[in-house]
């Protein structure tokens, strides 16, 4: 039986993937996870009971701690998508950014290196490590054109700085030590147990409550928009088939404007949970002041990994975000517990 370790698996991504490795495939998963505000194990009740299911709580940047789950684990893969990834926060606080996402991720880098090293034969040409990154390290588009994976890094904010240290050092491992990485840049991603602080959560939980939407700016800004379980899907078909040493870039080709989604979100909210104390979802939009150094549009060509690798999303924007709408309403507790968490961190 294959093992694989996923560091950040209480996350956003990282618990969509866990689940999706113990249901899909026959694979053994390790999710290690510091469980900061935004890692949450109640996203993984449904797979917790799993005998090929094992969690570690523990902090990457801590590599005794890494060495050890290495060595017991035995990972034939490891998915790297522990992170501090909310731009927001990296404005107010970089430090944790920086710690995390550059130093931790060193860590992890020296301990795989060593793990690998000692392994032979079989086991050691089919280990892979994959980290998972962020088209917002290519900075902003204009209103044309599109990331490939040759687009020159030009990160914006504290959090795609530190995502691209981490792209740089994942790439110094494998050209200077020979590790077999793998690198993938993702466009947005949406869907069911998003930690309610991004765009889409936020929109739909203050429509179904009633309360004001805050929208950036006047909303202009665009982005290419992935539904969750379609990366994940990418994940897979990079660890199997993906080629050590390359770069893959994976979006969803779902361009919206942030007002746009907002008013979707807002018609879909009022088709399925229609409320006349509250009417109109579309009327509850408020434009907020910008922030700081706020990317214009982000857009990925994923011409490489559909052509080399065969991957496609299979949702498209609007069923992606039916369906994602559909799961918060029916999970409204589990947002609360969530902010909760958020409120205590």
């Amino acid at each position: 039986m294959k093992s694989v370790v996923v560091t950040g698996g209480a996350g956003f991504i990282g618990s969509a993937l866990v689940r999706m490795l113990i249901r899909e495939t026959g694979m053994s998963v390790a999710n290690v996870d510091k469980l900061t505000y935004a890692g949450n194990l109640e996203s993984l009740e449904e797979v917790s009971g799993d005998p090929r299911y094992r969690f570690f709580r523990a902090d990457i940047a801590d590599g005794p701690a890494m060495a050890r789950i290495l060595d017991e684990v035995k990972p034939s893969w490891i998915f790297h998508l522990a992170a501090e990834s909310h731009v927001d926060r990296s404005i107010d606080g970089p430090a944790e950014f920086i710690r995390t996402n550059i130093v931790g991720t060193y860590e992890l880098l020296e301990q795989s290196l060593r793990y690998w090293r000692g392994l032979s034969g079989p086991q050691k040409d089919d280990f892979r490590f994959i980290h998972v990154s962020t088209d917002e390290v290519f900075g902003s588009l204009g209103s044309a054109g599109l990331f490939s994976e040759t687009t020159a890094y030009a990160p914006n904010s504290p959090y795609s700085a530190s995502k691209a240290a981490s792209d740089h050092l994942v790439r110094a491992w494998r050209h200077t030590y020979g590790l077999p990485t793998v690198i993938t840049n993702c466009s947005n991603n949406y869907g069911p147990f998003q930690f309610p602080e991004k765009l889409i959560p936020v929109a739909i939980l203050s429509a179904l409550n009633g309360r004001r939407i805050p929208v950036y700016g006047r909303g202009e800004n665009v982005r290419d928009w992935l539904f969750v379980d379609d990366h994940c899907a990418a994940l897979l078909e990079v660890a199997a088939k993906g080629l050590p040493g390359e770069t893959y870039n994976v979006g969803g080709s779902n361009e919206w404007r942030n007002i746009d989604v907002v008013k979707r979100i807002c018609a879909i909210v009022d088709e399925l949970a229609p409320d006349t104390r509250i009417g109109n979802r579309a009327e509850l939009i408020e434009f907020v002041t910008d922030r700081p150094g706020h990317d214009l549009r982000y857009a990925i060509d994923s011409t490489k990994i559909r052509h080399e690798l065969g991957w496609k999303p299979k949702e498209s924007f609007d069923s992606g975000l039916t369906k994602t709408v559909q799961w918060y309403i029916a999970n409204q507790a589990w947002c609360a517990r969530a902010s909760e968490s958020r409120a205590v961190s």
